[in-house]
């Protein structure tokens, strides 16, 4: 049997492949009406362009010289829709999110790293997980959360007096930011400890294998669009013989993942196991308030038709510590860089925490947080200027047509106002285009202006009916994929900002940072060098 496999697959693989690329030759495309620029590489396309972590400027670019519909070439000269139009996102994210679903790529890598979890599902699986995991991050809950948030930072407030007590030190923010952010998702989302947040070097396992999940996988992007993908779409073999393929591979980078794989999926079945041995010998804890434990009562009394399988629970565990690590911890250090730029608004931003702590007294509630208009503004800025992610794919599963908010000029010179994707077409989505349009925003769009949230939004911004769940910004996209514990991030920042803004002044390193825009930005020290890196000078606020 496993000889005959050895033949099959390979065969159904270089099959799909070569039909893929004659047909981009052969059949004309309605996208070719749609302005773009000429790629430069038959293989890459635009990839190496848009995927580089200096793109910040070939995005700029192309958005200024182009617009909000843009054609592009991916892989061998696939064509690719670059849009950020307004009236496209909502039929994208809300009216069509049936057709323009989460990329095939993508949703391989997913459900090879982390099962199929939240982020690995599509169609009415995706649905019913996502009706399981609602009340979990409901506002109610989140509540619940805030002590925990506090007590882990705490930790973090202590190791930074530690470390100025004779005086301002260099700090890297990117390695507390993750290790606070880390910690945190995992004592409130899975009633876990997995870093006391000390000064000790000694890494959970687990954590490490997290923390290495991304910058393996950038070392396998050819692969997952050539390989993994054909071999989920089509369903290509049982787990078992994908595994025994990938040890047939001569891909170090491959045989790392799936040595990170297994340390994940070993640690989330063991939570797992414990956590469902004691519900079922002791029966439901309602003490319990972890997002975990919830999940796992809210399961277990749910009916037949909308219960998820054990292994759908499972990988909701590291899905859930993946998506909150990298994006939050990069949100952190981006507000503490600007902090440390704009030292104004870093005293004004002191001043209103240091108010409400006399107001308040003890540690605010989740209310009390959200009444802080400065410290709301500052979040709110950064996320808009500087979303985590600043582009995501999506893939038209089916021919649909795709309306724009006013009419663009094709390469002939006529002007339109859809076109149709055929299936298949990737898009990529630039939520850094669309939470930075001028049109929207105002000519000063591109700056960082915290203050631009203690006014009313511009009228041009409510007109547009931005499917975004957060503040007329595509940060946490919208729709049925809409970040689900994106107030969990939030309400995480604030907590954090409170604590530490109110005792130490963050100051700018003597290295200039970068900011490299892979998946998920991140910032670095050195261009070549793009192991995240943020040294900040750190002192006593008082002194």
């Amino acid at each position: 049997m496993v000889s005959t496999l050895l033949k099959i697959v390979p065969s159904v693989l270089v099959a799909s492949i070569t039909w893929s690329l004659i047909r981009r030759f052969i059949f004309p495309s309605p996208l070719d009406k749609i302005p773009g620029p000429t790629a430069k590489s038959f293989v890459g396309g635009h990839f190496p362009e848009m995927f580089t972590p200096d793109g910040w400027d070939f995005h700029r670019k192309l958005v200024e010289k182009y617009g909000r519909v843009i054609r592009l070439y991916g892989i061998f000269r696939a064509r690719v829709l670059y849009v950020h139009d307004p009236k496209a996102l909502h039929h994208i994210f809300v009216k069509d999110q049936h057709i323009f679903e989460e990329a095939d790529a993508l949703l391989a890598q997913n459900k090879a790293v982390f099962g199929y979890g939240l982020l690995s599902t599509l169609g009415e699986t995706h649905k019913k997980q996502r009706k399981m995991l609602n009340p979990v991050f409901s506002i109610k809950q989140m509540k619940t959360m805030i002590p925990t948030f506090f007590s882990v930072t705490y930790d973090l407030r202590d190791v930074f007096l530690r470390k100025t007590a004779d005086g301002p030190q260099e700090i890297d923010m990117v390695t507390w930011m993750t290790r606070v952010a880390l910690e945190i998702v995992a004592q409130a989302g899975l009633g876990q400890s997995f870093d006391p947040v000390t000064e000790s070097e000694k890494e959970h396992p687990y954590i490490s294998a997290m923390k290495l999940i991304g910058p393996t996988g950038r070392n396998l992007i050819l692969f997952r669009q050539l390989v993994l993908t054909k071999v989920y779409k089509y369903n290509l073999g049982t787990p078992r013989i994908r595994r025994f393929f990938t040890g047939l591979l001569p891909i170090k980078s491959l045989h790392k993942m799936r040595e990170l794989v297994d340390v994940m999926q070993d640690t989330s079945v063991k939570i797992f196991e414990s956590k469902k041995k004691a519900l079922v010998e002791n029966g439901p804890d309602e003490s319990q308030k972890d997002f975990l434990s919830i999940l796992m009562r809210e399961n277990a009394k749910a009916s037949e038709e909308d219960r998820l399988p054990d292994d759908q629970v499972i990988a909701q565990i590291s899905t859930l510590m993946f998506a909150a690590m990298d994006t939050t911890s990069s949100a952190l250090s981006r507000i503490l860089w600007l902090l440390a730029k704009h030292p104004e608004v870093q005293d004004k931003l002191r001043a209103e925490i240091r108010e409400a702590k006399q107001t308040f007294g003890g540690e605010p509630d989740y209310d009390q947080l959200s009444s802080l208009p400065y410290l709301d503004a500052v979040i709110r800025e950064t996320l808009r200027v500087h979303p985590p992610v600043p582009s995501l794919p999506r893939e038209a599963r089916k021919d649909a047509v795709l309306p724009f908010s006013k009419p663009i000029k094709t390469v002939d010179g006529k002007e339109i106002t859809e076109v149709l994707v055929p299936e298949g077409t990737l898009l990529i989505v630039s939520i850094k285009s669309i939470n930075t349009d001028p049109e929207l925003w105002g000519p000063d769009a591109r700056e960082w202006k915290p203050e631009r949230w203690l006014a009313p939004p511009r009228e041009a911004l409510v007109d547009a009916h931005i499917p975004g769940v957060y503040s007329h910004m595509m940060t946490f996209i919208g729709g049925g994929r809409a970040c689900i514990g994106f107030k969990f991030s939030e309400m995480e920042m604030k907590v954090i900002l409170y604590v530490i803004l109110d005792l130490f002044k963050f100051g700018l390193p003597k290295e200039k940072i970068f900011w490299n825009m892979l998946g998920i930005s991140t910032p670095s020290v050195r261009k070549e060098d793009l192991r995240p890196a943020l040294p900040m000078i750190v002192s006593r606020a008082d002194d």
